[in-house]
């Protein structure tokens, strides 16, 4: 069979809620991927920045494997080796004294919401089912119900409501914005540190410090969803460390298992996290034996790789070259670490043709709201092929 053999019995077959590109990948390794004809591309996407470690990494691979024939499935009715395991390295990795694993970062996040509601009823004293959480415009958390509750994205809406209660919504980036709307009842603010599916938009400096400062003034929780800009993707093992903040709670999900496998997790001290008691929340598969073995050494693989350092590094580098590229087409090159986002002007045509005109030229790279290329390979990229990538976009931000 052949791509368009495999594109047709998906159009034919699968639910529309997608649309990728015409490339049907077989195989990968590290940075590249290899279609079902044997072209070879540079995977600019990582899964979403789920691949952080570079695709089949082999360390991953082996414990999967390993893990795998061991058993199959525990459930949390009982007790595992591997998740106490991942618990204590988890929070070595990421200095947060507990965490509670899920699958998706859907799951997460709503996860979230509910361990900030309950601390809201339970340690602020907010009267029941009073409790608000305040959210940014252009966020983006996920597409289960609540989540949608509190999207500005009209698409992800329109035809799914009614919709969770509780939410307010404030302009991305306005501090002051966040102090007018806190009322006796706020529970919690929960931003991204770097919008991701809103195009890569970049707060400005400052702007995670003065949110953490009236947090505490007002006796708030900071959540901060790290699901795409965690795991070492913006040069640091978490986006907020570049302003030398501590939020309350940490959502992390993608590249906590290297992309092999859905694991996803919540971060807190124990005054927070601590609030859970048995039977309140849970998983059937949040915490199983694969997951928690693949999520150690994709851990390992992060910390004893330096790969925070590599992003910072190469990304730096990346941005650098990408902002020299003479263009008609471009209004703006903005990103932290390996997390790039090129903005292209409304009359460019849109980024999906810039797109598809990279992938002719063996590159994977996907729009983002229409007008932006997101930028974001494995962090396991070298200059070399970076060097390699730069005459081909050049040639593609300037076509006509």
């Amino acid at each position: 069979m052949n791509t368009q053999d495999y594109v047709k019995l998906e159009e034919q077959y699968g639910a529309h809620n997608y649309h990728p590109l015409d490339v049907v990948i077989e195989r990968a390794e590290g940075v590249w991927v290899y279609d079902v004809e044997g072209r070879k591309y540079l995977d600019c996407l990582s899964a979403y920045s789920a691949v952080n470690q570079g695709h089949v990494h082999p360390r991953i691979l082996n414990a999967m494997l390993e893990q795998a024939k061991k058993v199959t499935l525990t459930s949390r009715a009982f007790r595992n080796d591997q998740l106490p395991m991942l618990y204590k390295e988890l929070s070595e990795f990421s200095g947060y004294e507990m965490s509670l694993p899920m699958n998706s970062g859907a799951e997460a996040v709503e996860t979230a919401i509910k361990l900030a509601r309950k601390w809201a009823y339970r340690v602020k004293g907010v009267p029941r089912h009073q409790a608000e959480i305040i959210m940014v415009e252009g966020n983006f958390h996920g597409r289960t119900t609540t989540i949608i509750s509190f999207s500005t994205e009209p698409l992800y809406k329109e035809d799914f409501g009614p919709f969770t209660p509780g939410f307010k919504i404030i302009p991305y980036g306005d501090a002051a914005a966040l102090e007018a709307a806190i009322t006796p009842n706020t529970a919690a603010i929960s931003i991204e540190p770097i919008q991701g599916e809103a195009g890569v938009i970049i707060p400005p400096a400052g702007y995670l410090k003065q949110i953490s400062e009236i947090c505490k003034k007002n006796n708030i929780l900071f959540i901060v969803d790290e699901i795409q800009t965690g795991l070492c993707r913006t040069g640091k093992a978490f986006a907020f460390q570049h302003e030398d903040i501590r939020p309350d709670i940490v959502i992390v999900g993608k590249a906590l298992s290297g992309g092999f496998y859905p694991v996803s997790a919540v971060l807190a001290d124990k005054p927070i996290l601590g609030l859970f008691t048995p039977g309140e929340h849970g998983s059937t598969f949040g915490g199983n034996p694969l997951a928690a073995a693949i999520a150690r050494a994709a851990i390992a693989v992060l910390r004893e790789e330096k790969l925070a350092e590599r992003a910072e590094s190469l990304g730096t580098y990346f941005i650098e070259q990408l902002a020299e590229i003479p263009s008609p087409h471009v209004r703006e090159v903005r990103g932290k670490g390996l997390l790039i986002g090129v903005e292209l002007k409304p009359e460019a045509g849109g980024a999906r043709r810039f797109c598809e005109a990279l992938q002719k030229r063996g590159i994977l790279a996907k729009e983002t709201h229409d007008h932006v290329i997101r930028f974001a390979p494995p962090l396991v990229i070298d200059r070399e092929t970076i060097d390699w990538a730069l005459p081909h976009i050049r040639e593609v931000l300037n076509m006509q």
